[in-house]
């Protein structure tokens, strides 16, 4: 059985390396846009050239993440940015929007491309748009479990992540950050909603719980469960870590290089937590629920315990039940507050460099604690330091040398891909002193600084025959050089392919359409909008008609089969499955910003497009000069997150969220409702979207959708939102 590829993180220069030099066997990297991790430390266009030559001649890939969702006035930078990255050598490019994706193959069509984790890759349908759209490569769903993942069928590339942090939400489903603080997932600039604290409220009363982060998973750690994984049909296993440091990334891929090669590592454990850990979980893989997969006590890395605290006065006096060194981090567990470790003292009060477990030892208190915590220890400086030099990684190669009497010499370099050969002078009959075989091996392996390492050499040479020492290290070092160019060298080239942008633009009359929650809703609506959109199929087959439209499931991991239905679709797996045999405009769900998505619906059967709610005025009008066959929401209540996680469940008795009312309350008191479907959670918005100010706007622009988005509003509330509507458009 292929060995699957380990794939690491890196997010800058330094982390690249030590990936690379401690096994994996490709890494991926971001730019400074169009990135999912745009925090990260990231690569600048120079850094990146010399990253991917870096790589190549260790024979390592490179894949670059452009995986965030794309507005239209960014579509000729991205599409600059992808022929860079192909022209320079990038080995894939990672990516999410699928107008762009479409676009790409049309532009670039040797460009090897990956579908992100954040397209939402949970089922056969979806890898079959991706395998229609020239993509190679699927990241899956962090949702997916192990069987699930072997019972898709497909011939794409499957990628997984094995290791690093979880988002709880399913990715490419989120939006939480943008809508309630402005930083858009969707872009790579999450600002972690899922790390805050939250009170769980049932019918206006909170509920006890064991911590108040309710959406922290705890870090992904699959290193017990290696060989079944090794088991499976995946070809790629994923480090998450771009914002990691260095020392990280290299401890990670050398504990899961030796776990792949020989299925054993060393005693890693204690190492692995003092590195970074929010306890470990083995994931929806292994299908860890509760309080297996999260950790809702701390959304931060713990460490380790080592020690707890005896008394409190000028100093700090611990009693030690595991090691401290001076320069190590520290965090007193109940008051959340850390230090880092400058001055140490024993009981005698005198400075020292270390101490062991069973130690009385003294600290300042410069932070003002107050009780007699547990110490954790966050950082171990000795750990660090000593991850921060490793052997570097040597290229084994060979060489064959050719050297008789009166011709020239010849000097053949080979590794497992190249075979160069340089000619020297000719060889001269030695007068005095002959060189030897062990002459010429001793200067031919004096490959110092190189990457490279020597394997074999082959030598046929006569006897009493002369080669200056010179000329040998000389055609070393050029045969050295030939051949780090041949495993660097790029030699790509565009194709002449001009894409003009297609103009769908349509014209209709104005319609006002309403996704509804429950029958009191649909009822209060009929004949007064034009279409109506309901999750409850029991309520789409009671009211079916021309213009009842039911909205599919966007987590299925199994799609449902519809003939001669009207559908809302939500997911890409329905795009490619539903639109042949059934009426179809897809939600809001897919992340739709620019023209080229919409034209890419359009092509494959989508009648009408909802836009992103993410959009601002100016993002809207910009696709509406290409098209304006899409759908608004004006007003509602959206959906920030689903879950393959149940907060209520883990929280209270299973299963109350039929007949009670749950949400999730922050700091600032703001309420999200929670709705529980197939013990699926969707986390909704505290407030509603209200855009009546722009409608007159968004109708000069040529937008002729509107869609209302219900929630809780009863029959009066229902009515005065459309009066008000009808005023403002009519």
């Amino acid at each position: 059985m292929t060995k699957p590829e380990l794939l690491s993180p890196a997010g800058n220069m330094e982390a690249l390396k030590a990936a690379i030099h401690n096994g994996a066997d490709a890494v991926y990297i971001g730019g400074k846009d169009f990135g999912a991790r745009k925090f990260a430390d990231n690569f600048t266009e120079k850094e990146i050239i010399e990253a991917i030559n870096y790589a190549h001649l260790y024979d390592t890939k490179v894949y670059v993440t452009v995986n965030t969702i794309i507005y239209e006035n960014e579509t000729e930078e991205f599409i600059k940015y992808l022929k860079f990255l192909y022209l320079n050598g990038g080995d894939a490019v990672i990516m999410q929007d699928i107008g762009m994706i479409s676009l790409a193959r049309k532009l670039i069509p040797e460009l090897e491309i990956h579908a992100s984790t954040q397209t939402h890759n949970c089922n056969d349908n979806t890898l079959k748009l991706f395998k229609k759209l020239g993509v190679t490569r699927v990241v899956l769903a962090r949702e997916l479990s192990l069987d699930e993942i072997n019972n898709l069928q497909t011939d794409l590339e499957k990628e997984i992540f094995i290791h690093g942090a979880l988002c709880i939400c399913y990715s490419g489903c989120c939006l939480f950050s943008s809508l309630n603080g402005g930083r858009s997932g969707n872009r790579g600039k999450c600002a972690g909603p899922c790390r805050l604290p939250y009170t769980l409220i049932k019918n206006d009363k909170p509920i006890e719980t064991k911590g108040l982060y309710l959406l922290s998973p705890k870090e992904l750690n699959t290193t017990k469960q290696i060989q079944k994984i090794l088991d499976t049909n995946v070809q790629s296993l994923k480090i998450e870590g771009r914002m990691k440091s260095p020392e990280y990334v290299g401890f990670i891929t050398k504990m899961y290089r030796e776990l792949i090669d020989n299925n054993t590592t060393q005693n890693t454990e204690k190492s692995l937590k003092k590195l970074f850990n929010r306890d470990f979980t083995e994931g929806h893989l292994f299908n860890n629920k509760n309080y297996d997969l999260m950790n809702i006590t701390s959304p931060n890395h713990i460490g380790i315990e080592i020690g707890k605290v005896l008394k409190i006065d000028k100093k700090i006096k611990i009693k030690l039940t595991d090691d401290l060194a001076q320069n190590d981090g520290i965090r007193f567990k109940e008051s959340k507050k850390g230090l880092i470790v400058n001055k140490l003292y024993n009981e005698k009060g005198l400075l020292i460099n270390n101490a062991k477990k069973g130690d009385i030892i003294f600290l300042d208190n410069k932070i003002n604690i107050k009780s007699l915590d547990t110490v954790l220890k966050t950082t171990d400086y000795n750990l660090i330091n000593e991850l921060k030099s490793y052997e570097e990684k040597k290229i084994p190669i060979d060489f064959k040398i050719t050297a008789k009497e009166k011709q020239n010499i010849e000097i053949t370099i080979s590794d497992n891909k190249y075979k160069i050969t340089e000619i020297g002078n000719k060889i001269q009959t030695s007068i005095t002193s002959p060189i030897t075989k062990e002459n010429i091996i001793k200067q031919i392996s004096k490959l110092g600084n190189t990457p490279f390492i020597l394997k074999n050499i082959d030598i046929d040479m006569d006897n009493n025959i002369f080669i200056p020492l010179k000329e040998l290290n000389e055609l070393r070092r050029i045969l050295v050089e030939k051949l780090i160019h041949e495993k660097t060298k790029i030699n790509r080239k565009l194709p002449n392919y001009y894409y003009n942008h297609p103009n769908n633009k349509k014209n209709s009359d104005i319609k006002i359409n309403a996704f509804v929650k429950n029958e009191q809703q649909l009822k209060a609506l009929i004949n007064k909008v034009n279409n109506i959109y309901t999750d409850d199929y029991n309520l789409y087959l009671k009211y079916k008609n021309d213009n009842i439209y039911f909205r599919t499931d966007r987590t299925s991991t199994n799609l449902l089969d519809f003939k001669n239905e009207n559908l809302l679709l939500t997911e890409l797996g329905g795009i490619y499955k539903y639109p042949k045999n059934n009426n179809c405009i897809s939600d809001y769900f897919l992340n739709i910003v620019n023209s080229y998505s919409i034209n890419l619906l359009e092509k494959w059967g989508i009648k009408k497009i909802t836009l992103s709610p993410e959009l601002s005025l100016n993002q809207i009008k910009d696709i509406t000069k290409y098209n304006n066959n899409i759908e608004v929401i004006i007003y509602g209540t959206l959906e920030l997150m689903v879950m393959n996680h149940c907060i209520i469940s883990m929280n209270d008795k299973c299963p109350n969220c039929k007949n009670n009312k749950y949400y999730l309350k922050n700091k600032q008191n703001e309420l999200f409702p929670i709705i529980n479907k197939n013990c699926k959670t969707h986390i909704m918005h505290h407030k509603k979207l209200e855009l009546f100010d722009k409608l007159n706007t968004l109708k000069e622009m040529g937008i002729t959708n509107f869609r209302i988005e219900l929630f809780n509003e009863n029959e009066s509330q229902i009515i005065e939102i459309l009066d008000k509507i009808k005023r403002i458009i009519n």
